[in-house]
């Protein structure tokens, strides 16, 4: 499967509320509930956004946002903003539950625009002043039909180096997003917040300096996730090296994701070692091997959105179990997330 399939299909797995609502008396205005004074500092505007398929100009602040990507709503939601209509995300996870932003969401959902594909008339009836998009892997018909009905931003560039199959890292997606919003301030702001989290877990644990981990996603088969995915860049961002290993893998290639600490996305233990190659893995057998069973749980949840609500949580949940498999003690139990 190619790294934008997965990404698009498993970035933000979630059901979404189907009902409007804002959280201020103007139904113009969708402040979060949870939104802090520097988030409401407007930006100077009209403001122009470079993106992958051309320049969006905002030409002043947005009152009525719709996100039409798969974590858009939390970057917003992060921001202060509650959005008008929100693409239900793919999957099965319940995300009206999530716990890093339901003091933010309103009691009465958001209104849905879509999920696997986008409805174009329920996006229109909500009057949008702005669409993103910064995390849609928007196709250039729907960015046109989204680019009529109000200024649209596409998907983020990633940063210099990446390839065009890469997906824009999470500071990138929240400075572009800020921009948008006229609330760049507050971008830069919660930008430092969530990096000095990942520091202070990483100056805690010293032991993931050096230990290379593989990230390996288990949908229907082996697919190792490398920095290009956030799912694969959270751990990096915590110290350690990245397999140089990525993509599909065969069984007979299961030999490679023996490095020095294991991540499994979508299997329990019993599941993955019921592979004969999988089990002997040394690895597994020495406990260095974590597990995140189901797709369906916060923390699999919370990487998926990779986004700053969400990535303070996810280094609460998986810090611990990576402290176990990293000790290097051959008795550690795979730990489970």
């Amino acid at each position: 499967m190619h790294r934008r399939s997965v990404l698009a299909a498993l970035a933000a797995s979630g059901v979404l509320a189907t009902l409007s609502a804002c959280g201020s008396d103007d139904p113009a205005v969708a402040e979060s509930p949870a939104s802090t004074p520097s988030a409401g500092a407007a930006g100077s505007f009209p403001v122009t956004i470079e993106h992958q398929l051309g320049s969006t100009t905002v030409p002043a602040a947005p009152t009525r946002v719709v996100t039409v990507g798969y974590n858009e709503e939390d970057f917003v939601l992060a921001l202060g903003v509650t959005p008008v209509g929100s693409r239900t995300p793919l999957g099965t996870y319940d995300a009206t539950r999530r716990p890093w932003a339901v003091d933010r969401l309103p009691a009465d959902g958001i209104a849905s625009v879509g999920q696997a594909e986008l409805n174009f008339e329920a996006i229109a009836a909500l009057q949008p002043d702005l669409i993103i998009g910064a995390y849609a892997y928007l196709q250039q018909a729907d960015y046109d039909k989204l680019s009529a009905i109000a200024p649209t931003i596409g998907d983020v560039i990633p940063g210099a180096g990446a390839d065009a199959a890469a997906a824009a890292t999470w500071q990138e997606e929240l400075a572009v997003i800020g921009r948008a919003l006229g609330r760049a301030d507050a971008a830069d702001a919660l930008t430092d917040e969530v990096e000095a989290g990942f520091r202070a877990a990483e100056d805690e644990h010293p032991e993931f300096a050096g230990k290379t981990v593989s990230v390996v996603l288990f949908n229907q088969g082996y697919y190792l996730l490398d920095s290009t995915d956030p799912r694969g860049e959270f751990f990096l961002q915590l110290g350690f090296d990245e397999n140089p290993v990525s993509g599909e893998l065969s069984e007979e290639r299961v030999a490679e994701l023996d490095t020095d600490v294991l991540v499994v996305l979508g299997r329990s233990a019993a599941e993955f070692t019921a592979s004969a190659v999988a089990a002997q893995l040394a690895v597994v057998t020495e406990g260095r091997t974590v597990f995140v069973p189901t797709f369906d749980s916060d923390a699999a949840g919370a990487l998926g959105y990779s986004s700053p609500l969400s990535l303070p949580y996810a280094v609460e949940q998986f810090v611990p179990a990576l402290a176990a498999a990293a000790d290097g003690d051959p008795a550690t139990v795979p730990a489970t997330v």
